[in-house]
């Protein structure tokens, strides 16, 4: 190999390294800031003031609890905002008109419960009702940081219900405030628990 072509890869891979180095700080910039918009919701308190409210059903979400593999681990109890949902009333599955996807203001918090009743905050989540979402225009899913948000729709020949009592909806989790080995997006995080759980 000449010189020049020693010299040219080298050039080639610094310009990549350089690639990726700027990807990861702009990464690392809108988690920061993701961050320090919602590190107040480690205060339940401060979720519930700002209009969360926890799951009416009561539950706190496990990979077990939906039929799926119990490894996977949980999510936790879901505090839903109503309002950045865009809830519609009526019975049945859960339905809205949400399109938020600003996770500085998320439409969820979720939290793990402590063994002495109290609630740590893990993650953050955005969700957005897919008809509502077409019916915007949009034609493909939302993404974040690169990665379409995950499609949610149950399906009645599993005895698992994917979309966890929803319409069907795209959501993204971002786990913030909890390391997850599956992934900072994925739905389920094995490091996280129900065992405490003293809901339905």
């Amino acid at each position: 190999m000449s010189h020049m072509d020693k010299l040219g890869r080298t050039l080639a891979l610094a310009a990549l390294l350089a690639g990726i180095t700027a990807g990861a700080a702009a990464a690392g910039g809108e988690l920061n800031k993701i961050r320090a918009a919602t590190e107040k919701y480690k205060d339940v308190k401060v979720a519930l003031a700002d209009g969360f409210i926890p799951d009416p059903a009561g539950l706190c979400v496990s990979a077990a609890h939906e039929g799926l593999p119990a490894e996977w681990g949980a999510m936790g109890v879901h505090y839903l905002n109503p309002a950045r949902l865009a809830l519609k009333g009526g019975g049945g599955r859960v339905d809205g008109k949400s399109l938020n996807t600003d996770f500085t203001r998320p439409s969820v918090l979720i939290y793990e419960p402590q063994a002495d009743g109290s609630m740590q905050l893990v993650a953050v989540e955005n969700l957005v009702w897919i008809a509502a979402w077409e019916a915007a225009g949009n034609s493909a899913p939302p993404s974040f940081m690169g990665k379409s948000w995950d499609k949610m729709v149950d399906d009645p020949a599993t005895a698992g219900d994917e979309a966890h009592g929803f319409q069907p909806h795209y959501d993204q989790h971002v786990w913030l405030y909890r390391d997850n080995p599956a992934g900072m997006m994925a739905p389920f995080n094995p490091a996280v628990s129900c065992q405490y759980h003293k809901g339905s």
